[in-house]
């Protein structure tokens, strides 16, 4: 399979004999010195519960986005690496899901108990290798031990069936088991939740794991792996492996003993992996890209959906899959709400995630600067309006300024497709009708808003929209207790609640017969 080599790209490969690294500041040295010290700063990929290098002795440099100081250097790990965890999960299997469910979840929430302990360390290590402001940071820790809180419990809620048999002689069961091995590939800008998602119910199920995490944010996977080792999760359930993207992923999809692939990440990727899971027929979940409408109606409360919107659109400085990227305002309330917002976003303090008060961090390297450039020049060059930022940060590196443009249409990038990036695109509308239309002319279908003090119009929008997941008057919906997926082009399957377990169990129906006395 021809993965994206995204994960690569900017990255410096280093032989095992050479590592560069450059001055620290004080802040991040003082940061990293903290995480060291508490025993977290791992550098290897974990296989069978050790912590190994790479064959070829080749390691990647993991790099500060704010600062550009090399943090540390983790072994850059391929196809013969990846069969060793492949393995290791595969003999794991048995004996993992042959434990008690009553057992599995003690070691989740023993686990959870320690990511919560360190919760300050691990916070600190996101804003290092991933930028983001450290109260985001705390905020991922937080949310991320939630779905190991909530999977140690529903691992004792797995439930059967019996049914009515036709005859009298007759039982019919229907049981579920886990899936199997899976193999889980997570993306940089939720470097803990994106795992912890995916691992927590996995485990809680019975299956065994192999993450591949970016190559930009390893040391928060490794982190937490340590501390799963730590809470009694047995050598080989859980593995990590990360380096050549395209040679991980083939051997895992190539793979009969991986009978299971969730993944989020862009949606050319999720096809590609959809394609490359076809000769093995995995079960696979897909989170993939968004566009997410907001829309502000004439009757919405200003202070309400300038609050909602702004949490939408810039949480991570524009970099979630759930981010506002086309802000839908109706005519009656345009202005008003354009100069609102605008003030609310020049509030905005952009600046290194470790400092007190920032509220905007880098972006993740320079090819995403990019890409918000060519979005704001491309809306320009048809008639958009930047009214705040539109240019990179004068600290440099790969800080851009937020930005609002407003009289965005359908014809530019910024209504097309996902910017990624700090930039608010206001759109006008006339009609609820004309609202949905626009919000609804996308492939995507992962997250979508609506701010109105009206309950009608609220449950109309709502079941009109093609979304897996719609906020009402509020900006920030993700739990650990509800489902959280798209539809059309941004995904296959759920996470998260209840309704996530199913994605790594399959039900097995059982006929007993000839029950009668003879």
């Amino acid at each position: 399979m021809a993965m994206r080599r995204v994960a690569l790209q900017g990255r410096h490969l280093l032989s095992s004999s050479h590592l560069f690294r450059r001055h620290m500041s004080t802040e991040p040295m003082a940061a990293l010195d903290r995480i060291r010290k508490s025993g977290l700063l791992k550098t290897q990929g974990l296989v069978g519960g050790k912590w190994v290098d790479s064959y070829d002795g080749k390691k990647i440099e993991v790099q500060n986005p704010a600062t550009g100081d090399v943090i540390a250097s983790v072994p850059c790990m391929g196809s013969k690496e990846t069969t060793d965890a492949i393995s290791s999960a595969y003999s794991t299997y048995s004996s993992w899901s042959k434990l008690t469910a009553a057992e599995r979840s003690k070691a989740l929430r023993n686990w959870y108990d320690l990511i919560i302990k360190h919760k300050d360390e691990l916070a600190l290590l996101i804003t290092l290798e991933q930028g983001k402001p450290i109260k985001e940071a705390l905020g991922e820790v937080n949310y991320g031990a939630s779905f190991i809180e909530f999977f140690s419990e529903e691992a004792k809620r797995i439930y059967g069936d019996i049914i009515p048999a036709p005859l009298s002689d007759r039982r019919l069961l229907v049981l579920k088991q886990p899936v199997g091995v899976v193999g889980a590939i997570t993306p940089w800008n939720f470097p803990l939740a994106m795992i912890t998602r995916k691992v927590g119910p996995a485990l809680a199920c019975g299956c065994t794991v192999v993450v591949k995490p970016s190559e930009y944010t390893p040391l928060t996977a490794l982190a937490a792996a340590d501390l799963a080792l730590q809470a009694g999760i047995p050598p080989g359930v859980l593995n990590i492996v990360m380096g050549n993207a395209p040679e991980i992923g083939d051997t895992l999809l190539k793979s009969t003993q991986v009978r299971k692939i969730t993944f989020t990440g862009s949606t050319a990727v999720g096809k590609k992996l959809m394609e490359g899971s076809a000769s093995t027929v995995k079960k696979l979940s897909l989170e993939l890209g968004g566009n997410a409408p907001c829309i502000v109606f004439d009757d919405a409360d200003i202070d309400v959906a300038v609050k909602g919107s702004l949490a939408a659109k810039f949480r991570n400085s524009g970099q979630t899959c759930v981010c506002a990227n086309r802000i839908l305002v109706q005519e009656g309330i345009y202005e008003e709400f354009a100069k609102a917002f605008v003030k609310a976003v020049q509030g905005m303090q952009v600046g290194n995630g470790l400092v007190e008060g920032t509220s905007q961090g880098p972006l993740i390297n320079e090819a995403a600067v990019q890409k918000v450039e060519k979005f704001v020049n491309d809306a320009t060059s048809k008639g958009a309006n930047v009214i705040l930022g539109g240019r990179r940060h004068n600290l440099g590196m790969t800080f851009y300024e937020p930005t609002v443009v407003s009289n965005v249409n359908r014809d530019m990038l910024l209504f097309k497709d996902e910017v990624f990036g700090p930039v608010a695109p206001l759109v006008p509308f006339k009609t609820e009708e004309d609202a949905i239309s626009m919000a609804n002319d996308t492939n995507a279908g992962l997250a979508a808003y609506i701010f109105t003090k009206s309950i009608p119009r609220s449950w109309r929008v709502s079941e009109a929209l093609e979304y897996g997941l719609v906020g009402v008057n509020e900006g920030i919906i993700s739990t650990e207790v509800a489902p959280f997926g798209g539809v059309k082009q941004s995904g296959l399957g759920r996470e998260g609640s209840k309704y996530g377990m199913d994605e790594y169990l399959e039900v097995k129906y059982v006929c007993m017969g000839n029950l009668k006395e003879t």
